[in-house]
C-alpha cells in the first residue's frame, strides 16, 4: 500500500507535528495511541475527531453563561433578594456551567473515529460511565462517500465521511471531520489492499 506506508519526508514531519498536540483531529499514523480492543500487530491508520470548529457553539455559550451573573448582578433585578441567596444562586449557576463545560468538552474529546490497517472503529462516549464501540472489518466495507456542503465546512475543510458496511453496524458516519476526502482516499486504498490480500491468501 504505497500511499498508506511508504510516506514521503514532507508528509512525515507534518504527521510528527500533528502528534504533538493531544487536541489534534487528524491524525496519521499516531504514535501512543490505542484502544481496549487493539490486536498486537494491528496498525492505526487515522484517528479523527470532530473538526476543532465546531467546539465554537458550546464555547461561545459557555463563555455567555459565565458572564451571565456579572451582568445580572450588575442590575436591579436582584435587588430584593437577600444577598445570601443570590451568593447561592451564583455559585448554583456556576456549578452548572462548569458542568456544561466538562461535558460538551469530554464528548468532544472522547468521541472518536479510528482507522487501523484491518478495522474502523467508531467510539461513542455518551458520560463518564457509559460508551459505546462498533467495529467492522475492512474487507466488510462496501461504499465509501463522503460529503462537505457550506461556506464555514467548505472554508475549513471539514466533512461527513458516509461507510457503508456489510457488518452487524451496516453504517458508519465520521462526521466532521477533518480532510475527508484524504479519509475516504485512505479507506480506499485499506480496502485494495484488503482484496490483494486476499487473493494472495495473506489475511491475518
Amino acid at each position: 500500500m504505497p500511499e498508506i506506508f511508504s510516506a514521503s519526508k514532507q508528509k512525515k514531519v507534518d504527521v510528527s507535528m500533528q502528534e504533538r498536540y493531544p487536541l489534534a483531529s487528524f491524525l496519521m499514523h499516531p504514535n501512543g495511541v490505542t484502544f481496549e480492543t487493539r490486536e498486537s500487530e494491528e496498525k492505526i491508520i487515522l484517528f479523527l475527531r470532530r473538526h476543532l470548529i465546531t467546539n465554537v457553539p458550546w464555547i461561545i455559550t459557555t463563555i455567555i453563561m459565565l458572564l451571565a451573573p456579572i451582568f445580572i448582578t450588575n442590575t436591579t433585578v436582584l435587588d430584593s433578594v437577600p444577598s445570601n441567596f443570590v451568593f447561592i444562586f451564583v455559585l448554583i449557576w456556576y456549578l452548572i456551567t462548569t458542568a456544561y463545560f466538562l461535558e460538551s468538552f469530554l464528548t468532544w474529546f472522547f468521541n472518536v473515529y479510528i482507522v487501523t490497517d484491518e478495522r474502523i472503529i467508531d467510539i461513542d462516549f455518551y458520560n463518564l460511565i457509559y460508551k459505546e464501540v462498533s467495529d467492522a472489518n475492512i474487507d466488510k466495507i462496501q461504499d465509501v462517500t463522503y460529503k462537505m456542503g457550506g461556506v464555514v465546512r467548505t472554508l475549513f475543510n471539514y466533512g461527513d465521511v458516509l461507510i457503508q458496511t456489510a457488518s452487524e453496524v451496516p453504517n458508519f458516519d465520521f462526521l466532521a471531520v477533518p480532510y475527508p476526502d484524504k479519509v475516504v482516499k485512505v479507506l480506499q486504498d485499506l480496502r485494495i489492499e484488503e482484496q490483494q490480500e486476499a487473493l494472495e491468501g495473506r489475511i491475518r
